[in-house]
C-alpha cells in the first residue's frame, strides 16, 4: 500500500540519486521509439537538420515508401542529426595537423576572444619549430578517407521489405556497396541477412591464410537484427579450423546446408553453443565468393524468429541472390585495408630511415629507436638485438645484446624499459640462442609458430623463464658489405597469433635499414677509435720529435755570428763549411737580420726550439736533409737582401719564404712521387694525389707550427695569407 501512495517526484528523486539503476532499467526496458522521442525533443533547434531529406536523392518511387514510412515515426530527423555528426567528426579529422583554425569554424559568428583564449593562441603561434619528425609525420599523412555514407534506419529497412521487395533489396545493396571499411561492412551484412531470412542470429567467418594453412576466422559473431550498438572489437574471435565442423565444411566444399535441427547432424559441433550459452536449432550457412568465384567467407544464419518455423528454399534464394554483392564489396574492403596497411608500412619504414639518420653516433640509442620501430610495426611482446664480436670469425659469438619488453606486458613500464637496457648483456630471457647462432651462421631467417613443438627451441629453459615464448621471428642483420654483423628477433605477436609472411617479409626489409645504420654506428665508433689514436700518436710523436730543454739552452746563450762573418748574403756561399749545429746559429742569425723576430714578437727561445724541431724531423737520406733545407733558405736570403726583394715584399711574405725555406723538404722519405703511387704506401693512400710528399710537408710543417712547445705567436688577420705563403 506504501508504493501506491509514492508520487513521481518521490520516484524521479530516488533515479536522480540512483543514475545506475536508472540506465540498467532503460538498458532493458528501453525501445527504438523511446529514442527517436528523446533525439526529437533534444535536437538543435537551429542547424542543417531540416535540409538532411534533400541531401539524400533516392529514386523516386523510393522517395516515396520513406515519406509513407517518415509520416509514421519521426525516425528521419534522427538520421540527420546523425549525418550532421558524421560530418562534423569527418571535418575535423580532415584539418591537417600544420593547420592552426578550421575554415569552417571561423566562417561561423565570430565571438569575442577572452584572455585565456588570445593566451592559448599566443603560445600556439610562438611554440618551438616542429622537428624532422613531426615535418616527415605530416607529409606523409594519408589523404585518403573512408567515404561515410549514412544508412537508413533498420525500421524502415523492415518497412521496405514488407511493401516491396526490390525497394528492399536495393536498399540494402546500397547500403553495403559504398562501404569500404570491413568492420562496419561485416556487422551491416549481418544484420540485412538476420532482415532477409527472418533469423535470431547470423555470424560472419573470414578466410584466413593461404593453402594449407587456411582458417575461417569471424569478423562478428551472433550479431542480432535489433542490435543498434556495434560489438566490440576487442572480444574474443572463434577460429574454425578448415574443414571442420558445419562451417568449415561449407568453407571447403562451397556448398549450401539447411539443417531443420542442428544437434541431428554429425558435422555440427555444439563448442560454440557452449561457448556462447546460446541454443542452436534450425541453421542456414551458405558460402561468400568473390567476383573470381573463389571462397572468401561463410554466412551463418541460426534460428528462424518464427516459432517452429524452419529456414526455407525461398531464403536460401534471396541469400543466393545477395551474397554474391556482398561477397564483391568484402573483396573492395579487403583491397582497401590491404593496401591502407602497405602504406602504413612503407610510412614506418620511411620513418624508421629518418630515425636512423638522425642517429648515428651512439650505437645503444640506433639500437633502442630500432626496437621501439620493430615493436610498433609487429606489435609483438618483445624484441632482441645481438651484434656479433667478429664478423671475420666462422664462430658465432656475440658481443652485445639488447632487448626491450613491450608496454603492455609489463606493469611497470619504466622499471621494465630501464631494466631491459641497463641488463642487456646478461638478460636471462635470450634462451633461445641456439635459433640467433643459426640464423647468424646460415644467414636464412628462421620463423617459428609454435617454438614447442620446434626442436631447435630449449621448451625446457623456457619453462623455468618469467617469460614465456610462443612463437619466434629471427632474421639476421647485413652491412652494407652483404656481411652479417648481427641477428633481430621479435617474440610472440600481441594478438596471440604467430608470425606470418607477411611479418616476415616486412621484418627482413626493416633489417635492411636498420644493418645500415648500426653499420655506419659501428664504423663512426671506429672512427673515433681512430682518431683517439692518431691523437694519442701524435702527442707521443710531437714529445720525441722535439729537442731537449739542454739543446735549446744552449743555443739560447750562444753568440750568434754575424752575416759579414759566417758570408750568408752571398750567392757563392759554401754550406759545407758549417756543421750541422753552425748551421742552426746561421739560421738564426738570418731571422734576425730580416727583422721578423722584433716585428712579429717571436720569442727568441721558441724559435731556438722550432729551428731544433725542424732539423730533428728531416731524415738522414742522401739529398732532402737538413742541410739542403739550410742550403735553400740561405740562397732565398741571399736573394732578399742582395736581390732588392725586401722593397718589393712585404714583411709578412719574407717571413713566410724563410719559414717555407726550412720546411720545405720535412720528413722526405728519400724517394719520389711516381715511387710512393706504385707501392701503394701509406701516404698515397692518405693524401691521395699525385703530390704526395708535396703535401706531407705541408701538414708536417703545420703539425710543427701548431704544437704546443713550438707555436709561432702570430695575429689571427695574419693567419691565413701566411699560411698560403708557406703553401
Amino acid at each position: 500500500m506504501a508504493v501506491s501512495n509514492m508520487l513521481f517526484s518521490d520516484v524521479e528523486s530516488f533515479l536522480d540519486s540512483h543514475p545506475d539503476l536508472f540506465e540498467d532499467y532503460l538498458n532493458r526496458k528501453g525501445n527504438y521509439s523511446m529514442v527517436e522521442k528523446w533525439l526529437k525533443n533534444h535536437q538543435a533547434s537551429k542547424g542543417p537538420v531540416a535540409a538532411a531529406p534533400a541531401a539524400e536523392p533516392r529514386e523516386e518511387k523510393g522517395n516515396a515508401y520513406k515519406d509513407s514510412w517518415a509520416s509514421k515515426c519521426d525516425g528521419l530527423q534522427r538520421r540527420a542529426s546523425q549525418k550532421e555528426l558524421r560530418k562534423t567528426f569527418a571535418r575535423s579529422k580532415a584539418i591537417n595537423v600544420n593547420r592552426t583554425y578550421d575554415e569552417h569554424v571561423n566562417s561561423r559568428a565570430q565571438e569575442p576572444l577572452t584572455s585565456m583564449r588570445r593566451r592559448a593562441l599566443l603560445r600556439k603561434a610562438s611554440s618551438l619549430p616542429p622537428t624532422t619528425a613531426h615535418i616527415l609525420s605530416a607529409l606523409l599523412e594519408s589523404r585518403v578517407n573512408i567515404p561515410q555514407y549514412p544508412s537508413t534506419a533498420v525500421d524502415f529497412k523492415y518497412y521496405l521489405k514488407e511493401h516491396s521487395e526490390r525497394e528492399f533489396f536495393l536498399e540494402l545493396v546500397k547500403d553495403i556497396s559504398n562501404d569500404l571499411d570491413l568492420t562496419s561492412l561485416s556487422y551491416k551484412i549481418l544484420v540485412f541477412v538476420c532482415i532477409m531470412v527472418d533469423a535470431d542470429r547470423c555470424s560472419l567467418f573470414l578466410v584466413e591464410g593461404t593453402g594449407n594453412k587456411k582458417t575461417l576466422v569471424s569478423k562478428f559473431f551472433d550479431v542480432h537484427a535489433g542490435t543498434t550498438v556495434l560489438p566490440s572489437m576487442n572480444s574474443d574471435e572463434v577460429q574454425v579450423p578448415w574443414g571442420k565442423g558445419i562451417i568449415g565444411y561449407v568453407a571447403e566444399h562451397g556448398e549450401t546446408v539447411n539443417i531443420p535441427d542442428a544437434y541431428q547432424d554429425r558435422r555440427f559441433s555444439d563448442e560454440i553453443d557452449k561457448l556462447t550459452g546460446y541454443k542452436t536449432k534450425s541453421l542456414l550457412c551458405m558460402p561468400i565468393r568473390n567476383s573470381d568465384g573463389e571462397i572468401i567467407g561463410v554466412a551463418q544464419a541460426i534460428n528462424k524468429t518464427s516459432s517452429g518455423e524452419l529456414f526455407t528454399e525461398d531464403d536460401e534464394k534471396v541469400l543466393q541472390m545477395y551474397l554474391p554483392f556482398c561477397g564483391i564489396a568484402i573483396s573492395n574492403a579487403q583491397l582497401f585495408a590491404a593496401s591502407r596497411k602497405e602504406y602504413d608500412r612503407s610510412r614506418a619504414l620511411l620513418e624508421v630511415v629518418n630515425d636512423l639518420f638522425e642517429e648515428q653516433t651512439d650505437l645503444e640509442k640506433i639500437v633502442r629507436k630500432i626496437m621501439h620501430r620493430a615493436q610498433t610495426l609487429l606489435k609483438c611482446e618483445r624484441c632482441s638485438v645481438q651484434l656479433l664480436e667478429d664478423i671475420e670469425s666462422p664462430v658465432v659469438k656475440f658481443t652485445k645484446s639488447f632487448e626491450l619488453l613491450s608496454p603492455k606486458c609489463s606493469a611497470d613500464t619504466e622499471t621494465s624499459f630501464k631494466d631491459s637496457m641497463e641488463k642487456s648483456s646478461y638478460s636471462d630471457w635470450l634462451i633461445n640462442n641456439s635459433i640467433a647462432e643459426l640464423v647468424a651462421s646460415t644467414g636464412l631467417p628462421v620463423n617459428i609458430s609454435d617454438a614447442y613443438q620446434d626442436p631447435r627451441f630449449d621448451a625446457e629453459a623456457d619453462q623455468f623463464s618469467d617469460f614465456h615464448i610462443r612463437s619466434v621471428l629471427c632474421v639476421p642483420i647485413w652491412n652494407s658489405n652483404h656481411q652479417i654483423i648481427g641477428v633481430a628477433q621479435v617474440l610472440n605477436r600481441l594478438d596471440g597469433k604467430p608470425f606470418d609472411d607477411a611479418d616476415q617479409r616486412l621484418f627482413e626489409a626493416f633489417v635492411i635499414f636498420c644493418g645500415l645504420g648500426i653499420n655506419n654506428t659501428i664504423m663512426y665508433d671506429q672512427v673515433k677509435k681512430s682518431w683517439a689514436k692518431q691523437s694519442v700518436a701524435l702527442d707521443v710523436l710531437s714529445y720525441h720529435a722535439t729537442c731537449s730543454k739542454t739543446e735549446v739552452d744552449k743555443f739560447k746563450a750562444a753568440n750568434i755570428p754575424l752575416v759579414c762573418e759566417l758570408g750568408i748574403d752571398k750567392l757563392s756561399f759554401d754550406d759545407f763549411s758549417l756543421d750541422v749545429d753552425a748551421m742552426i746559429t746561421a739560421a738564426l742569425r738570418m731571422f734576425i737580420e730580416l727583422g721578423t723576430v722584433q716585428k712579429f714578437k717571436i720569442d727568441y727561445e721558441t724559435l731556438c726550439r722550432w729551428l731544433l724541431t725542424v732539423r730533428k724531423n728531416y731524415r738522414m737520406v742522401l739529398y732532402h736533409n737538413w742541410r739542403h733545407a739550410f742550403n735553400v733558405c740561405q740562397c732565398m736570403f741571399a736573394m732578399l737582401t742582395t736581390a732588392g726583394f725586401q722593397e718589393t715584399l712585404t714583411e709578412l711574405e719574407i717571413f713566410a719564404l724563410i719559414v717555407g725555406c726550412v720546411c720545405h723538404d720535412l720528413d722526405h722519405r728519400g724517394t719520389n712521387n711516381a715511387f710512393q703511387a706504385k707501392t701503394g704506401s701509406a701516404l698515397s693512400l692518405l693524401y691521395g694525389t699525385s703530390a704526395t710528399l708535396e703535401h706531407h710537408h705541408f701538414n708536417h710543417a703545420v703539425m710543427i707550427l701548431q704544437s704546443e712547445v713550438c707555436y709561432v705567436p702570430i695575429s689571427a688577420a695574419m693567419q691565413l695569407p701566411f699560411t698560403f705563403c708557406c703553401m
